[in-house]
């Protein structure tokens, strides 16, 4: 639990950005950076399909927003929620970004058996915790949250699936 909230509660808000970014005609992917507080700093849902950018990521958007806004140390306190476990992009914009928590809702290979072979999504076999364990710094990884489960994968089935 940080602030007043629990990890549950900020993940389903990162759902309901996810949601956002359907609606404005991108992929269902959704996060939130909280400060040691409690503090909701940022929210971004993903921006690769309007933008026309392939590293339009939620999470990587979030981090180059949040570097240009608060400084290392203070990231090195805060945690990232994200709907999907980040990719190895996302989790390399990340770990440069310095922040030292992620908690997510579901797996890559959950995500990769409701997206399938879909051209729009094209996974990689490659885990967060692996990623960042390759690196100099200890980043915290918490997830799957088996209670959001099918909360993150709502606004999934009904994208990738139509």
């Amino acid at each position: 639990m940080i602030g007043t909230m629990n990890h549950s509660e900020y993940l389903l808000r990162a759902v309901a950005i996810s949601k956002d970014a359907v609606a404005g005609g991108n992929h269902p992917f959704g996060c939130i950076l909280v400060d040691a507080d409690g503090n909701v700093l940022l929210e971004q849902g993903n921006i690769e399909v309007t933008s026309r950018d392939c590293t339009g990521h939620a999470e990587t958007t979030l981090m180059r927003n949040a570097s240009q806004h608060f400084e290392k140390d203070v990231l090195a306190s805060c945690t990232l929620y994200t709907t999907a476990e980040p990719c190895a992009m996302c989790a390399g914009a990340i770990y440069w970004g310095n922040v030292r928590r992620v908690v997510f809702g579901i797996s890559e290979s959950e995500l990769l058996a409701e997206t399938g072979n879909d051209p729009r999504n094209p996974t990689l076999s490659l885990d967060c915790r692996t990623v960042f364990s390759r690196g100099q710094k200890d980043i915290e990884v918490i997830g799957p949250v088996a209670e959001v489960a099918e909360a993150v994968l709502e606004p999934h089935r009904s994208y990738w699936n139509s």
